[in-house]
C-alpha cells in the first residue's frame, strides 16, 4: 500500500471530488445548510465511495498525522472536505489514545454546525466508551462552557449507548440547559430523552412530567412514547 502525507492525501481527495462537482447541487446544498460552507454539489453516495476508495489505496493516519488531516480538511471551505477529514476519524478512532478527545474538542468548536457537531458528537460516545474515565472531567467543562455547541455534545453523545445510558448524567445535562432558548439546546434535549425512551419510557415520561422543560423539548422527547400510546 503506498503511503501519502497528509498535505499529499487532501490533494488527491480534492481533485477527486472537484472531479465529480456539481454547481446545481453545491448550490442546493449550501442554501440547506444556510450558506455557512460552500460544496463541490457531492452527495454522500457520491463521496463516501470517493473516500473509501483513498482510504483503501492509501490507508488510515493515526495520531499526529491524523490529527493534521482532519485540521487540514477543515482548513477547506467545501464541507465535503470537512465530512472526509471526519471520515477518517471515524474509521481510525478505535486506535487512537485517550488524549486524542482534545483532537474531537477542537473539530466541534471549529466550522460548527448541526451536522458535523453531530457527527463528532457520535466519535465522543465511541471515544468515551473506550475512556469512560474522561466523562466526569469532559463533561463538566463543556456543560460550564458558554459554547452551545459544546453543550450539545455533552447532551447527545449517549444516543446509542441505550442501557449503558448514564440516566443521572443525561438528566443533569437536560436540566442545566432547560431555561436556555437556544433552539439547538432544547432540540438536542428532545432528542436525547426521545432516543433514552427506547430504553426507559417508564423513566423518561417520570422526568418529562416532573420537571420545566421547553415546550421543544417535551415534544420531542414525548414523540415516541405518545406514538405508542403510552404518555
Amino acid at each position: 500500500m503506498a503511503t501519502l502525507a497528509p498535505a499529499e492525501l487532501l490533494a488527491l481527495a480534492k481533485s477527486r471530488f472537484e472531479a465529480q462537482s456539481d454547481p446545481e447541487d453545491a448550490e442546493k446544498q449550501a442554501r440547506y445548510l444556510r450558506y455557512h460552507f460552500q460544496f463541490y454539489g457531492l452527495a454522500a453516495p457520491v463521496w463516501v465511495p470517493i473516500s473509501k476508495t483513498l482510504f483503501r489505496e492509501y490507508g488510515l493516519f493515526h495520531g499526529e498525522d491524523l490529527m493534521e488531516f482532519l485540521e487540514l480538511c477543515y482548513d477547506e471551505d467545501q464541507r465535503e472536505l470537512h465530512y472526509l477529514g471526519l471520515q477518517m476519524v471515524e474509521k481510525a478512532l478505535k486506535k487512537q489514545p485517550s488524549d486524542f478527545i482534545r483532537c474531537l474538542e477542537g473539530a466541534v468548536q471549529q466550522n460548527a454546525w448541526w451536522d458535523s457537531v453531530d457527527w463528532i458528537a457520535k466519535l465522543v460516545g465511541i471515544h468515551f466508551l473506550r475512556y469512560p474515565d474522561l466523562i466526569p472531567s469532559y463533561n463538566a467543562a463543556w456543560m460550564a462552557s458558554d459554547q452551545f455547541w459544546l453543550q450539545r455534545v455533552a447532551i447527545i453523545f449517549q444516543l446509542r449507548y441505550r442501557e449503558k445510558t448514564d440516566e443521572a448524567l443525561l438528566y443533569q445535562n437536560i436540566l442545566a440547559v432547560a431555561t436556555s432558548q437556544e433552539f439547538f439546546l432544547q432540540k438536542a434535549a428532545g432528542w436525547a430523552l426521545r432516543q433514552y425512551s427506547r430504553t426507559d419510557p417508564n423513566s423518561v415520561k417520570h422526568f418529562i412530567q416532573n420537571h420545566e422543560l421547553p415546550a421543544l423539548t417535551v415534544r420531542e422527547g414525548a414523540r415516541l412514547m405518545k406514538q405508542a400510546g403510552t404518555w
